[in-house]
């Protein structure tokens, strides 16, 4: 599969660590280490090299919620 994939210009190394990075931005760095079996601190650096700052993130989210005013 390997092979075909490359015949086809699919990097697998080069799209794995894409879906990584991706990952560290989307999910807490305890979450993703839970999910894909990895120690937490790999975990943490995946995110941080992906610049996914959760603690900057779950700030924002508190800001907008007393921004908006109740239903």
């Amino acid at each position: 599969m390997g092979e075909r994939l490359r015949k086809l210009d699919i990097r697998l190394a080069e799209s794995r660590s894409a879906t990584l990075f991706q990952l560290a931005t989307e999910l807490p760095a305890a979450v993703l280490a839970r999910i894909l079996g990895i120690d937490i601190t790999v975990a943490v650096n995946w995110q941080r090299a992906a610049a996914g700052d959760w603690a900057a993130y779950a700030a924002d989210v508190s800001q907008r919620t007393k921004e908006r005013p109740a239903p």
